[in-house]
């Protein structure tokens, strides 16, 4: 699934390890989401959320087919 993570971190002039201390997670996790190879939870989607204030639609864009 593709996402904002990065541009969105950026935007809030966050570093890979602030992101992942405030979301309590490892700096990988962050690596891996940013480079869209590991979907989070639906937690960890509200908390990224929460971090950036806005809708998890905002951070992710799914691309999938009609089911």
């Amino acid at each position: 699934m593709k996402n904002n993570i990065k541009l969105l971190r950026g935007k809030h002039n966050l570093t890979q390890d602030q992101l992942a201390e405030m979301l309590e997670v490892s700096r990988q996790t962050i690596i891996s989401l940013e480079k869209e190879k590991y979907n989070p939870s639906i937690t960890l989607a509200f908390k990224l959320a929460g971090v950036f204030k806005c809708r998890t639609e905002d951070i992710y864009i799914y691309e999938g087919g009609n089911s």
